[in-house]
């Protein structure tokens, strides 16, 4: 692959660690993921090949992740999960603590980010699929003291696919070292809200795409408006509960730690001899983020919810086709045509295969979920990256990837 095609790819994933009817969440007890279905619903009928037909390659991926640890360069750890209808495969490297050098724990919980917009992207099309809300229907009907007539026709799409025009809140400011002296900040998403709309518009919505956790902010109280329920415990009902994603959970408005086994996250701080610090950023209140980037969780869940829904599971395939369509228009910021979708983002392997999937990060890690339409090949991991808010995609997950669906 060349390096052209290795910066594209790079580029489309980076974008997440930057900042009625009948569904699945009313069967009783835990739902089980199904084995992933060798041909999309949306296929002709017949004999269709799977968009990967090879087992995982054991060797790339075991390379991807070797010699992770306190001298490593980009990561300390990693965890990695690779299935699909040809096979699986799943390792771990590095360690979960500097200081001790232990093992890396391989069922560990970390912090996933910006994954969290599938989740509240996936009870929207819910509610959507119930006829409690229309994706086509204004915002403003649902949240009329919070979306001002300025922004008035603004979608519940186009808050789902980014292409809403409300510009981001104000904050402590990009540098690392400015979030690390508010990182026990507490954040009110309706003060955040507040904050951006009482700002000029990017572009008129529907015109333009421009990734930004505002929009799934107010998806957020959108969500906790129709369900009359606790963002939190919304998601919990209609998805962690019917998985049984038992190591996934929100830390809350005041939480700052990672409940439960863990490996420690870090940020490497140059030092004027030249050399580096690995500063502990595992604990940290995450509230400015909340349905946009605060979610926990482990390889396992996010891989159970990949399946379930891709499978149509947790989304009624109607409303799924959502997190599926890319809308036709160009990113706000590059010019380059839009590639997110509703919670997920459209990425074109070197091959020409495409996969769908979501990046996250947070100060210390580096997730991402990830499959193709059919669920010949999913992908989740894991990254305790060592610079994972910074502005190039970090080597070890890009390797990971690559080697994830070399066929």
């Amino acid at each position: 692959m060349n390096a052209r095609m290795r910066t594209l790819i790079a580029a489309a994933l980076v974008v997440g660690m930057m900042s009625g009817p009948a569904v699945a969440h009313a069967a009783s007890g835990p739902v089980q993921a199904p084995a992933p279905a060798p041909v999309p619903a949306s296929a002709a009928s017949g004999p269709v090949a799977p968009l990967v037909s090879a087992p995982p390659n054991a060797a790339a991926l075991q390379a991807a992740i070797a010699g992770l640890g306190p001298r490593h360069r980009d990561a300390t750890a990693a965890l990695v999960r690779v299935g699909g209808t040809a096979g699986r495969w799943q390792g771990s490297s590095g360690v979960a603590d500097v200081r001790t050098g232990r093992d890396a724990v391989e069922q560990g919980r970390f912090r996933a980010g910006s994954v969290t917009k599938a989740f509240t992207a996936a009870v929207v099309l819910q509610l959507a699929a119930e006829g409690r809300l229309d994706l086509d229907g204004p915002v403003r009907h649902h949240l009329p003291g919070v979306v001002p007539d300025a922004y008035g026709g603004v979608t519940v799409r186009q808050l789902l696919d980014h292409t809403s025009g409300i510009p981001a809140a104000d904050g402590p400011g990009d540098s690392f070292e400015a979030q690390w002296q508010h990182r026990f900040d507490v954040t009110d998403p309706r003060v955040q809200v507040a904050n951006a709309v009482a700002k000029d518009r990017e572009f008129a919505p529907g015109t333009a795409q421009h990734y930004l956790n505002i929009n799934y902010t107010v998806l957020g109280l959108l969500i906790e408006k129709v369900t009359g329920m606790r963002y939190a415990d919304a998601v919990g009902a209609r998805i962690l509960r019917p998985l049984g994603l038992h190591g996934t959970s929100f830390p809350g408005r005041t939480g700052t730690r990672i409940q439960g086994p863990h490996n420690r996250g870090y940020q490497a701080i140059p030092k004027a001899d030249g050399l580096r610090e690995l500063r502990d950023v595992t604990e940290w209140n995450s509230s400015d983020r909340w349905a946009a980037g605060d979610i926990i969780s482990t390889t396992a869940d996010l891989e159970r919810f990949t399946v379930a829904l891709f499978s149509g599971l947790v989304v009624p395939r109607a409303q799924l086709e959502a997190m599926f369509t890319v809308p036709g228009v160009k990113d706000f910021e590059s010019g380059e045509p839009a590639a997110m979708t509703a919670g997920l983002s459209r990425i074109v392997l070197p091959d020409g295969t495409v996969a769908w999937g979501k990046s996250g990060g947070r100060h210390g890690y580096n997730t991402a979920i990830g499959a193709t339409r059919d669920l010949s090949r999913t992908l989740v991991y894991s990254v305790n990256a060592t610079d994972a808010k910074g502005q190039d995609m970090n080597p070890v997950a890009l390797g990971i990837i690559m080697a994830a669906f070399t066929k």
